[in-house]
C-alpha cells in the first residue's frame, strides 16, 4: 500500500495535468521550452523505439549533462547492442547533447511527472536500466519504471540539507522512492547522510563533475583564434550571471593596466542569449568589444570578447591564461565546476559564494591545487594583478589542477563496475 504522501503527490499531479499543456506553452514563448517538442514533455514520443535493450538516463541541465556524457560514450563503447535514451529538462543541455552525444543514441525532452505524461512515456520507451543523475527525484517515474521491472541507478547524488527537510514532511514516502534505486551513488559524505536518513544505502561514492573527461574543443578553432589573438595574455570570464560582468570586467581592468597592459578579456556568460547584455554591462570605456555570436573577430583594437556561443568552454579554457568562475560573485547561484578549467590546466579564481561545491572548492585551494578563492572585487583585483604578473605561478597553479583532476578518474571506473552489474 502506498504511504499517504505518495497518494497526495499521485492526486496533486493528476489534477494539474490538464494545466499542462498552456504552463508549456507560456513557457515557450520566454524561451524556456521548445516549441516544437512540447510533446515530449507530456510523454509522447517523438521517435520510435528501438528493438532490444534500452538504458534511459536523465540528466536535468547543462551542468548535469556534460558530467554524465563520458559515462554515456563509454556505454556507446562497450555494449553497442544497446540503445542508450537521453532526456534533459532545459532547451541549452538538449542543444548541448544533441551536438556531443555518440552516434546511434537518442534524445527526448523529460516528461513532466504526471501520472499521464509519466505512463506515456515509460509505456513507450520501457526502459532496461534508467539512470538518474544529481537531485532528479521525480516519484511517478521512478516508481513506474520499477513497475515494469526496471533496474535504476542515482548516480553522483547531491541532496542538500535543504532538501533533505523538505523529505522529512512525508518521509514514508520518501523511504519508498529511494527503495526503488538497485544503485545509489552519493557525491559527497554530506548527501550519503541525508539519504541514510531515510533508509537509502548508498555503495561508494561517485562525483561525476569532478570524475568527467576534459571538455572538447574544434582544434582548428583553436589554431585560429591563438593566431588572432598571438602573444596576449587572456583572462576568462567563465560562465557569468547578471552583474558579474562589470564586477569582474572592473577588477580585471585594474589588474591587466597594472600587470599584463594588452591583455584581451574574454567573457562567457552562462547563458549565451546573454550576450548584448554582457557587452553593455562591460560598457564602452573598457575597449573595443567584439561578439562571437556576430562572428566579429579579435583584433589588436579589442579589448573585450563576449564568447556568447554555446558548448565552447572549453576553446576559451584552453586559450586562457587565468580563468574567472562566475556564479560565485552575486548571491543565491552558489558557484561553479572548478574541475572544467583544472582538467586542461587552467588556474581558476572563485569568488566567495560557491555552496553548490563547497567540499570541492576546499579541497582544490589546499595548497592552492589548482583553484584560489577570493572575498570579494578587491581580492579579485590583487590576485589577477599577481597572476599576470607572474605567468610561471598561473602555470604552476594550473598544473596543480591538472594533477588533482587526473587523480579523480578512479572513483568513474569503481562506479562503472557496479553500473555495469545491472546492464541488461
Amino acid at each position: 500500500m502506498a504511504p499517504l504522501s505518495l497518494t497526495l503527490y499521485r492526486g496533486a499531479m493528476a489534477a494539474l495535468s490538464p494545466l499542462a499543456r498552456p504552463l508549456l506553452r507560456r513557457r515557450a514563448l520566454r524561451g524556456k521550452e521548445d516549441g516544437a517538442r512540447l510533446e515530449e514533455r507530456l510523454g509522447h514520443a517523438a521517435l520510435d523505439r528501438p528493438a532490444g535493450g534500452l538504458i534511459w538516463i536523465h540528466s536535468v541541465s547543462v551542468g548535469e549533462s556534460q558530467s554524465v556524457l563520458p559515462l554515456i560514450h563509454r556505454l556507446a563503447a562497450s555494449r553497442p547492442d544497446l540503445t542508450l535514451l537521453s532526456t534533459t529538462g532545459t532547451v541549452t543541455a538538449a542543444a548541448l547533447m544533441a551536438a556531443r552525444l555518440p552516434p546511434g543514441a537518442l534524445h527526448q525532452y523529460a516528461p513532466l511527472d504526471t501520472p499521464a505524461a509519466a505512463s506515456a512515456f515509460l509505456g513507450h520507451w520501457r526502459p532496461d536500466l534508467v539512470v538518474f543523475v544529481e537531485s532528479e527525484i521525480w516519484p511517478n517515474l521512478i516508481l513506474g519504471a520499477k513497475a515494469l521491472g526496471a533496474r535504476l541507478a542515482l548516480l553522483s547524488a547531491r541532496i542538500t540539507e535543504k532538501t533533505a527537510a523538505g523529505w522529512a514532511m512525508a518521509p514514508a514516502g520518501v523511504r519508498q522512492v529511494l527503495a526503488a534505486f538497485d544503485l545509489i551513488l552519493p557525491q559527497d559524505e554530506a548527501s550519503a547522510g541525508r539519504l541514510a536518513r531515510f533508509g537509502a544505502a548508498s555503495d561508494g561514492r561517485l562525483n561525476l563533475k569532478l570524475a568527467g573527461e576534459a571538455l572538447p574543443c574544434d582544434e582548428d578553432e583553436l589554431s585560429r583564434m591563438r593566431t588572432q589573438i598571438g602573444e596576449r595574455p587572456v583572462v576568462l570570464a567563465a560562465s557569468t550571471h547578471p552583474g558579474e560582468e562589470s564586477i569582474i570586467a572592473l577588477a580585471a581592468e585594474t589588474a591587466i593596466r597594472d600587470a599584463a597592459p594588452g591583455a584581451l578579456l574574454i567573457i562567457a556568460p552562462r547563458h549565451p542569449d546573454r550576450g548584448e547584455a554582457a557587452a553593455r554591462a562591460v560598457g564602452g570605456g573598457y575597449g573595443a568589444v567584439a561578439l562571437r555570436s556576430r562572428g566579429e573577430a579579435i583584433t589588436d583594437q579589442t579589448a573585450v570578447y563576449v564568447a556568447d556561443t554555446l558548448g565552447e568552454l572549453g576553446l576559451f579554457f584552453r586559450l586562457a591564461d587565468v580563468a574567472v568562475m562566475g556564479g560565485s560573485f552575486v548571491p543565491d547561484i552558489g558557484g561553479h565546476n572548478p574541475m572544467e578549467p583544472a582538467r586542461l590546466g587552467c588556474p581558476a579564481i572563485s569568488g566567495p559564494s560557491v555552496f553548490n561545491a563547497a567540499e570541492l572548492y576546499a579541497a582544490m585551494t589546499t595548497q592552492g591545487r589548482g583553484a584560489l578563492l577570493v572575498d570579494g572585487p578587491g581580492a579579485l583585483t590583487m590576485t589577477l594583478h599577481r597572476l599576470l604578473s607572474d605567468p610561471a605561478e598561473a602555470k604552476a597553479l594550473g598544473a596543480r589542477g591538472k594533477t588533482f583532476a587526473e587523480a579523480q578518474s578512479a572513483a568513474l571506473e569503481a562506479a562503472w563496475t557496479r553500473l555495469e552489474a545491472l546492464l541488461p
